[in-house]
């Protein structure tokens, strides 16, 4: 069976990002995969310093997390065109675990124009650390959402599902597919 790290890289309290993790994480319980949620506010990663960050108990422990992993999928905010500072910094903190993993993206932005703004991280995931990655993001904005910022938090839009749904099993394939070739 496969493994697959789902991990919410937004801090804030209240995350659409953590919505879409968790409702890939529900497509992917009907999968044929082992998958794990990782939720960035519950740890103290320290911003990569290239020295004494790496040493950190969280930094060691994400860093297994993607190592182990087969898949990982971040569920990732975008922030003025980009993707928010907690998600490049685990990419720094995990170096070289991201190597030849499957990599997909769930955006959360607050609005439509910055669909594109995860493009530099995939670039630098394929030519850093050789991954493959999914073909297909999820991208959802606030009219995406039920109880928008409320505990109640949900993914409103069929749309999205349907592509929640279609990157869950589109990765998990993929993931299959490259089985032994790394």
């Amino acid at each position: 069976m496969i493994k697959i790290a789902v991990i919410s890289c937004s801090l804030h309290p209240q995350s659409r990002s953590y919505v879409l993790a968790k409702q890939a994480m529900a497509q992917l319980a009907n999968l044929d995969a082992d998958a794990t949620l990782y939720d960035l506010r519950e740890h103290q990663i320290p911003f990569c310093d290239g020295t004494d960050a790496y040493n950190h108990p969280d930094s060691i422990m994400i860093r297994q997390v993607v190592a182990d992993a087969d898949a990982v999928l971040l569920a990732i905010p975008v922030y003025n065109f980009d993707v928010n500072a907690a998600a490049k910094n685990l990419l720094e903190i995990a170096m070289r675990a991201w190597n030849h993993k499957v990599v997909g993206f769930l955006c959360a932005a607050g609005g439509n124009s910055s669909y594109m703004s995860v493009m530099n991280c995939a670039n630098n995931l394929m030519l850093d650390f050789r991954t493959i990655i999914v073909p297909r993001f999820v991208y959802a904005t606030g009219s995406d959402f039920g109880d928008d910022r409320e505990p109640t938090m949900y993914v409103s839009s069929d749309k999205i599902m349907e592509r929640i749904t279609e990157l869950t099993e589109t990765t998990v394939k993929m993931t299959k597919a490259l089985e032994g070739v790394f």
